[in-house]
């Protein structure tokens, strides 16, 4: 049988089958919505930073215990595994949640306001959960609780509430990356993977998704820019690192208008740091500069890459100085299965309505759930956060200080999440 006939054949299956929630009473998500709520306030109001999740990761491994759920902690160093088992065997589906927080200082007026503080690259800082990380543990949390008390199914569910999304501390290792290597897709081995994501900037009740490539390959690097130090009176004694550095970042900005194949895919290369000298009249020794990149396609990946080794270190050459250049990739392509996505839109629309989701373009954020897609098939998906009548133009954006998400757009990820597993399960 051909795979396309293949996917007919469980297509039909799976929209001519009851729908899942018909297992499921309305009074189950009625219910849960308000609990899911306040884990969500309690969650907001304590955010803990990457790889520092202790406190959420016990919150979330005391719910699960309460539900009967097989639970593993210190995956990862703070993440928590729970495994629910059907009642009969089959298939193993995995939904993953991540948990932490950012170094960002809350600034809005919510009655759950974050006022933790913590030291962040050897600097005072605020936490705060300014990605809606929060919402994803409190959806997980209900989605949990909901299948505790269906169990009549096939297969079994792996809740993975992860720990350092937004990467790990320097010098440290974290992440989905982390997990995957520590094995959390085996025993039982995941057959499929689900993801979601709250945005700011999508009205509640609202889903988007694309079928491919959905947000960007993410990639960090780091540029030490060496020169000769001088007064600042003499710069012709100096070889100036500072002016090579300037030099160096307007070359960076030709790899995407000059050697990027723009009709393929879209791609990012920006400064996000420099640091040099410690006086107005010292010319210094040395620059460094750290940014990222950001690509949909391998071999865009591969060529900017390659421009950045071959290029920068000719342009300091240049001016008499030297440049050395590291990159590091922090998260994988997101990509969604294309079957395995179409398989499913039906499930998105039933849990807020076909005229509610939504296909959308890539975006250059990334996510390292991409390492869960590369072992096994899977799929993310943004869940709306936005009140309604807000002009998306408007809305606060992620990882800034006035970062906000609505309640209300929580208890549809619970529906969505909820479907998506007991509706692969019956595939």
């Amino acid at each position: 049988m051909k795979t396309s006939l293949k996917i007919q054949v469980l297509f039909l299956l799976l929209i001519t089958s009851s729908f899942s929630y018909a297992q499921v009473e309305a009074s189950d998500f009625t219910d849960i919505e308000s609990k899911v709520i306040q884990w969500r306030h309690e969650i907001h109001q304590n955010p803990e930073l990457s790889n520092r999740e202790f406190n959420t990761a016990k919150k979330v491994a005391a719910h699960l215990e309460s539900l009967g759920i097989e639970v593993s902690t210190g995956i990862a160093y703070t993440g928590v595994v729970g495994i629910l088992k059907g009642n009969k065997k089959g298939k193993v589906v995995a939904l993953r949640a991540d948990m932490d927080g950012l170094p960002v200082t809350e600034r809005g007026s919510l009655p759950y306001k974050s006022q933790a503080t913590s030291i962040f690259n050897n600097q005072k800082t605020g936490v705060m959960h300014a990605c809606g990380h929060d919402t994803h543990v409190a959806i997980l949390m209900g989605v949990a609780e909901i299948l505790a008390n269906n169990r009549d199914f096939a297969g079994s569910v792996k809740f993975i509430f992860q720990p350092a999304e937004e990467g790990p501390p320097a010098g440290e290792e974290g992440g989905a990356l982390l997990m995957v290597k520590e094995g959390v897709l085996k025993n039982p081995d995941v057959d499929a993977v689900f993801g979601l994501h709250i945005n700011s900037a999508t009205p509640v009740g609202h889903i988007a998704y694309k079928t491919k490539g959905i947000m960007a390959a993410a990639d960090e690097y780091k540029i030490v820019v060496g020169g000769k130090q001088s007064h600042g009176s003499t710069p012709w004694n100096s070889v100036d690192p500072i002016m090579i550095s300037s030099q160096i970042i307007n070359g960076i900005q030709t790899l995407i208008s000059r050697s990027s194949e723009l009709t393929k895919e879209g791609a990012v290369v920006s400064v996000g740091a420099i640091h040099s000298g410690i006086r107005s009249n010292i010319i210094p020794e040395s620059a460094e500069m750290i940014g990222t990149i950001r690509t949909l396609d391998a071999d865009m990946q591969t060529v900017i890459h390659n421009r950045m080794y071959d290029m920068i270190p000719k342009i300091a050459a240049a001016y008499g100085g030297t440049a050395t250049v590291t990159i590091r990739k922090t998260a994988a392509l997101t990509y969604n299965d294309e079957a395995l996505t179409n398989l499913m839109v039906p499930t998105l629309e039933r849990a807020v309505g076909a005229s509610n989701v939504h296909v959308m373009r890539a975006i250059t954020g990334a996510e390292d759930f991409s390492y869960f897609q590369e072992q096994v098939p899977g799929l993310y998906f943004f869940l709306g956060g936005m009140e309604p009548t807000m002009n998306p133009a408007n809305a606060p954006s992620h990882h800034t200080p006035d970062f906000v998400v609505q309640d209300e757009g929580m208890i549809h990820g619970v529906k969505a999440m909820v479907g998506l597993a007991l509706d692969f399960l019956k595939l």
